[in-house]
């Protein structure tokens, strides 16, 4: 029962990075889950108990940073470090640019910035769950798959796996 989340861990670890009253952040976050396509929204549980909690919750934004598998090292150092203490960039050799829409930075070194404010918080105080409405999307064009980590609990990971496409067979379906 305990293992569950082996086998239905919905996407890829990402690198949540935030803003508030001048100071920056990065947490590492494996759960968090599409909830609409258009405009496209994301939920997610941030721990109360994490440093990037009050961040998010206050300024009501982030950017959700998608690193691939030459990030590894820096995913599993900023998830096992607390951002009280640590400025995780400078800690990891990670780059802070300059996002469009919102004061959080994004990562440069991954491969997908996506800029989200908070749209509904109704469920924060009962379950820790946020849920973000994109605002600004940019991805690198290459590769057109990039090889991202997917966590599946006491320190195992799994790399995005072999691409298999049935596009043919699926998109006279969809007509």
């Amino acid at each position: 029962m305990e293992k569950v989340r082996r086998y239905l861990e919905p996407g890829p670890i990402v690198l949540v990075s935030s803003f508030w009253e001048g100071q920056r952040n990065i947490m590492a976050m494996g759960w968090h889950q599409v909830m609409a396509f258009s405009p496209s929204q994301l939920g997610c549980v941030i721990s109360a108990g994490n440093h990037s909690f009050d961040m998010v919750r206050r300024s009501r934004e982030c950017v959700i940073n998608v690193p691939t598998t030459s990030l590894t090292d820096q995913v599993i150092g900023i998830g096992n470090s607390s951002g009280a203490d640590t400025d995780k960039f400078k800690q990891f050799g990670l780059s802070a640019g300059e996002a469009r829409e919102v004061s959080a930075p994004l990562i440069q070194e991954c491969y997908a910035n996506f800029e989200y404010r908070l749209v509904d918080d109704s469920l924060v105080d009962r379950y820790n769950f946020f849920i973000w409405e994109v605002v600004n999307a940019q991805a690198a064009t290459s590769p057109e798959y990039a090889e991202t980590l997917h966590y599946t609990g006491d320190g195992v990971f799994m790399v995005a796996g072999k691409i298999v496409s049935r596009r043919e067979e699926f998109l006279p379906q969809m007509l």
